[in-house]
């Protein structure tokens, strides 16, 4: 932890880390390694459990490596989750909550405490390269830390109001927030931590108990996070681990009456699915849904191009593009677009692609089979409209013969009208338009049913008029640590507007927590 005690690791800083992260991250690798394959089982009502049926879990970069095997949870597995994290309910909602802000903080220092552990977990297991995998971890720490700041900058969300003008009497009015009930977080596989702890931390904190159920392609590290919960001594029941198929444990979840809400992140279909799934109860429940993007950059002639470069590599190939905050499509103004491509085209080869926990990596592998395909799949469509810049293609040779390995693509000359503009992709293909103006950049740039991240380089007066015009919830200028990608509890909260988001209300922000509470007035009366 030398390294961590003079350097704050934020995804906006972690191109330059002291040397002791590195240090530190390949000493706990090898631990992590030396450990690899073992069975680890759901966590329901406080027990360890283990199901009938397992599935493997093995490494994106070489499919031979085994890192563990997980329990294929069934419906009744779900049912008895729910059924125990409403039994602890009552327990963990009446107890104070500076309590429950004492239980989440000791679990953010047990995860600071893990993070180089952790984060070797993820690098392996999504195929993040180091940093991005410590940036991972970390930043599911101060998510859980953020969410107790905002519970005692708020007094636990209790607040006097007006006093009615009763003659003769006395009429006090208090707004109280209070949690829902049994909680449902289903996290993905690409921010396997933070998108798993973060809104598990919000949950506890305001009172309401947990199921946590992870993208099966990355249970290893959700079940680090419910071990640093077990760890902190939160009581049974009050969280619930489970894993399994989506089509069955997750879907028994959904279809769970005895959920109060639920938070999910993941693609724009799986999330409007749930969101009509949950609607079949006698009441509407609040439902908390991050569901992808497409993100635009837009490149003025006034903007400083080498920041322009640095900040559109990194958000387009960042994870291999398998963040909902990617850079998938610029939009560059006629006059610098020779000058900008020829910049994004000579840094993209410099890229070292490979085993993501080896130093110098920045692209590992894509997380699955299924997107192994995906990559293939586009990279034919765009083959026949439009014109690679940079890679095309799978790598399949040596190395990269036992992983899921693609090349970072930038497309261009592919029709503004294709498909592909407004379509997620999720893999490294970043598409560049040359435009006129700036004008025709914002309208193709919002003309999608996303709204989650978009980026800016020009001048100070222009990116008043971007801030003003751009449809998304997180927004960025003249940023050189990345285009639309690196937002940071506290920082940048993170969230998106129109098929991107349900609520309007970013993680990590100052609205976010009450999201997981609902408000009753408390009106009291008394003769004077």
């Amino acid at each position: 932890m030398d390294g961590e005690r003079t350097f704050k690791l934020t995804y906006g800083t972690m191109y330059n880390p002291p040397e002791e992260l590195h240090t530190s991250f390949e000493n706990a690798l090898a631990r992590v390694k030396s450990a690899l394959g073992q069975e680890h089982g759901m966590i329901i009502g406080g027990k360890e459990r283990l199901a009938a049926e397992k599935f493997e879990n093995r490494s994106p970069a070489n499919r031979e490596v085994l890192l563990g095997v997980f329990q294929k949870g069934t419906a009744q597995d779900a049912a008895d989750a729910i059924a125990a994290a409403k039994k602890a309910f009552p327990m963990w909602s009446h107890t104070p909550w500076q309590e429950r802000v004492a239980y989440i903080r000791k679990a953010a220092d047990l995860m600071d405490q893990r993070l180089y552990e952790m984060s070797a977990t993820v690098s392996l297991e999504v195929g993040k390269n180091r940093m991005e995998a410590l940036g991972d971890v970390a930043e599911t720490a101060d998510l859980l830390r953020y969410a107790c700041f905002q519970m005692e900058k708020n007094n636990g969300y209790v607040v006097e109001m007006g006093r009615d003008p009763l003659r003769g009497f006395d009429s006090t009015n208090v707004s109280v927030l209070r949690p829902y009930g049994v909680w449902l977080v289903i996290s993905p596989f690409n921010f396997p931590a933070s998108l798993c702890g973060g809104p598990s931390g919000a949950a506890l904190v305001a009172g309401n108990t947990l199921v946590m159920k992870p993208a099966s392609d990355t249970p290893w590290i959700a079940r680090l996070i419910a071990d640093c919960l077990r760890d902190a001594g939160i009581p049974e029941g009050v969280f619930n681990y489970v894993t399994g198929p989506g089509s069955t444990v997750g879907q028994a979840l959904i279809e769970s009456k005895e959920v109060a809400g639920v938070t999910f992140t993941g693609s724009y279909d799986v999330g409007m699915k749930i969101f009509c799934d949950f609607c079949g109860s006698r009441w509407i429940r609040p439902t908390i849904l991050e569901m992808g993007g497409k993100n635009p950059a837009i490149v003025s002639r006034n903007a400083n191009l080498d920041d322009a470069a640095a900040g559109i590599v990194r958000s387009s190939f960042g994870l291999q593009g398998q963040k909902c905050s990617a850079c998938s499509r610029v939009f560059i103004e006629a006059p610098v677009y020779d000058q900008l491509v020829d910049r994004l085209v000579s840094q993209t080869e410099k890229l070292v692609i490979g085993d993501p926990t080896e130093r110098s990596v920045f692209l590992g592998p894509v997380i699955n089979q299924n997107s192994f395909r995906d990559f293939q799949r586009y990279t034919e469509e765009i083959s026949q409209s439009g014109r690679f810049l940079t890679g095309g293609k799978v790598l399949t040779q040596g190395e990269f013969s036992k992983g899921y390995f693609c090349s970072p693509t930038y497309v261009a000359d592919l029709p503004v009208d294709h498909p592909l503009w407004k379509e997620e992709m999720f893999v490294p293909i970043t598409t560049l338009a040359r435009v006129d103006s700036l004008e025709e950049a914002m309208r193709l740039a919002n003309d999608v049913q996303y709204g989650l991240t978009a980026g800016f380089y020009g001048s100070a007066e222009e990116v008043d008029w971007f801030f003003d015009q751009t449809q998304a919830g997180v927004t960025y200028a003249n940023r050189p640590q990345g285009a639309t990608t690196g937002a940071w509890p506290g920082f940048q909260p993170f969230g998106g507007w129109k098929g991107s988001g349900s609520t309007g209300k970013n993680s990590g922000g100052n609205y976010y927590l009450p999201l997981y509470m609902h408000e009753q007035i408390h009106t009291r009366v008394s003769r004077e």
